[in-house]
């Protein structure tokens, strides 16, 4: 039960979403079933050792302690020692490896090495990114870089990434979702970030929120979410079919009342519940899209 509590499995659907998204841009003719699901449990992966790695490097730097306001991590509860979780995210690493190492391979085998070799850097990049947001001495998540492994990670790397192996192939167009899924993903890392302002100052996590201020915070947000809604209704005007592909705009009317909620709120931990709303939004536009366009084209 401890290690379900440190996967945090209530992350799963954010890491997804950029997954769903590389899945409804391969058309039908495309869609490879197996790449499909090998990019999820792949994703998953990357998104568990994140979280063993944050819950390590948090606690090691002092970040996780009574002032912080979201939910106790392992570590910090005393749930899991030292030593633990470094084997934990060795194992987990080595997981995330082999299954990047093999969609790499599956993926890639009918195309020239060079797609190869640039899908396993690719993995060996994402292994490095998740541990070192919060582990280490030069942790990124400390110095305010969060928010662009973010967006090249969930956003770039897991949509047009997932699409190309998949499909193998992409088009320009696809850039457009791809933005969408990092600019929503750097969403839910803002709002965690705004809620953790004044402990993250205490302990010197220098994220950009720590950095910019909340007020400018929130405008930051405000353009994350709505130039990611924007990037898809584009995408929509340029691919369109049938209307079933506005089924997304379901969850985005949810994103539109929560900017009202972050632009009125005035306490840091009012925030918290906000999260899972912008996350759980994300996951169910991704999936919607997915539906709206093999409903449609």
């Amino acid at each position: 039960m401890k290690w379900i509590k440190a996967a945090r499995l209530r992350t799963l659907p954010l890491s997804l979403a950029g997954i769903i998204m590389g899945g409804a841009l391969s058309n039908t003719n495309e869609f490879n079933p197996l790449i499909f699901w090998l990019c999820i449990a792949t994703a998953t992966s990357f998104q568990v050792l994140s979280n063993f790695a944050n819950d390590y490097g948090d606690f090691a730097k002092g970040t996780d302690n009574d002032n912080r306001i979201g939910p106790t991590r392992t570590m910090q509860a005393g749930l899991i020692s030292k030593n633990e979780m470094l084997t934990a995210l060795v194992i987990t690493s080595i997981i995330s490896l082999a299954l990047g190492g093999y969609l790499s391979y599956l993926g890639t085998q009918l195309m020239e090495t060079k797609y190869l070799v640039l899908f396993i850097v690719l993995g060996m990049a994402s292994v490095i990114a998740a541990i070192n947001y919060t582990v280490g001495k030069n942790a990124y998540g400390y110095s305010g870089l969060g928010d662009i492994f973010v967006f090249v990670f969930f956003g770039l790397v897991g949509v047009l990434g997932s699409k190309f192996l998949i499909a193998g192939g992409l088009n320009w167009i696809e850039i457009l979702p791809a933005l969408s899924i990092g600019l929503f993903s750097v969403g839910v890392l803002n709002l965690n970030n705004m809620r953790d302002e004044h402990n993250d100052k205490a302990n010197n996590k220098n994220t950009l929120v720590v950095k910019i201020g909340l007020n400018k915070a929130k405008t930051y947000h405000y353009f994350l979410i709505s130039f990611g809604v924007l990037f898809l209704l584009i995408h929509t005007l340029f691919t369109f079919c049938s209307y079933w592909q506005l089924l997304f705009l379901l969850p985005i009317s949810f994103l539109i009342k929560h900017l009202k909620i972050v632009q009125q709120t005035t306490v840091n931990k009012e925030l918290d519940s906000e999260l899972k709303k912008v996350a759980l939004a994300t996951f169910f536009c991704s999936l919607l899209y997915f539906l709206g366009i093999y409903l449609s084209c």
